[in-house]
């Protein structure tokens, strides 16, 4: 019975939620690399337009619970997704428009389009805070578990009992129909297809035939989508508070660069790499290590490898490893 408590906990605070964790920096990265991939620049705004992307489902949330629309035991933000997917859209093309593509239109290199993404970056953090306020807030209304640690305490006589949070499930499940359908829309689609030729090769896709507009309103739509579904899951698994979109720039640009610079796939699974690499660095093994060994050879401390408190630089120090030693990530190239 040790070892199924043992596991059990290994579930509920290390396998679970970095699934979670991951899926929702595996959107965010996926983002950048779009935009990496088509447009040639890092898009250090990213992490604010996934801030944008939850105020706004915040804010429809509020409208519909005013008028008393709700869908428990499923949270309500859920429903505003595909209202805030459109203005967060918008607000991409906006900012695309106002802000990237004079420098766009001028070939200025990669590394001005990269400052004025900081730049985007301040404003937008700015904004929300104008609208929403800085503090945080639990947007999660629906049932708080799918499954209930007391209930399998109850029925098979353990000690520890799996619980699965319901925003857990929702983002598991959210993710795996996103990803799929992007792949889908860049391997199937003819629109998908044009992206994938212009970012290999630009002069090339040009005498093709192919609308580089066309092809960019098309990538600020689909990172739109992502930053707003993202940012919507993180703030309904973690709460919402527009400081920590600001923290989550590196975690995301780990991810893309840890993956695999401009290849989705690699960004993807370096958004699990970055998240089970938090997790397992930071999580206190005494008890589980408890369940496992007989108590003379545990520490009276909580036997972890390092405090949360340092849980950023976790992500710094894969980054600087993987550029050390692998500076192409787990995937070499770019391919979209």
């Amino acid at each position: 019975m040790d070892y199924i408590n043992a596991i059990i906990l290994f579930s509920n605070y290390i396998l679970i939620p970095g699934l979670s964790y991951g899926c929702q920096l595996a959107l965010g990265a996926l983002g950048v690399t779009l935009i990496y991939t088509v447009m040639r620049f890092s898009n250090f705004a990213h992490g604010e337009l996934m801030s944008f992307g939850a105020m706004i489902s915040i804010l429809i949330m509020w409208c519909l619970k005013d008028i008393g629309v709700s869908i428990k035991p499923l949270p309500t933000i859920i429903i505003s997704l595909p209202i805030s997917i459109i203005i967060t859209v918008i607000f991409c093309l906006l900012i695309d428009k106002l802000c990237f593509s004079y420098y766009r239109k001028n070939n200025s290199q990669s590394v001005i389009l990269l400052i004025v993404s900081i730049g985007v970056m301040f404003f937008t953090n700015g904004l929300i805070r104008l609208i929403i306020g800085p503090n945080d807030r639990n947007i999660n209304d629906g049932e708080r578990f799918l499954v209930k640690a007391k209930t399998i305490k109850k029925v098979f006589e353990l000690n520890e009992g799996l619980s699965i949070k319901m925003s857990q499930g929702i983002t598991i499940v959210i993710t795996l129909l996103l990803v799929t359908f992007i792949f889908w829309f860049l391997n199937k689609t003819k629109t998908g297809k044009s992206m994938r030729a212009y970012s290999d090769n630009k002069d090339l896709s040009l005498l093709s035939g192919i609308n580089p507009e066309r092809v960019i309103l098309i990538t600020w739509i689909i990172t739109g989508m992502l930053a707003c579904v993202a940012g919507t899951l993180y703030g309904l698994d973690k709460s919402y508070k527009p400081f920590t979109y600001l923290n989550l720039v590196l975690p995301i640009f780990a991810s893309a660069i840890v993956g695999g610079v401009g290849n989705p796939i690699g960004a993807i699974i370096g958004g699990f790499v970055i998240a089970y690499s938090e997790i397992i660095v930071t999580f206190a093994y005494r008890k589980f290590l408890s369940y496992l060994l007989p108590d003379n050879f545990l520490s009276d401390g909580l036997m972890q490898i390092l405090s949360t408190d340092y849980k950023i630089a976790v992500s710094f120090l894969i980054l600087v490893i993987v550029l050390i030693i692998k500076p192409t990530g787990i995937y070499k190239g770019k391919l979209i």
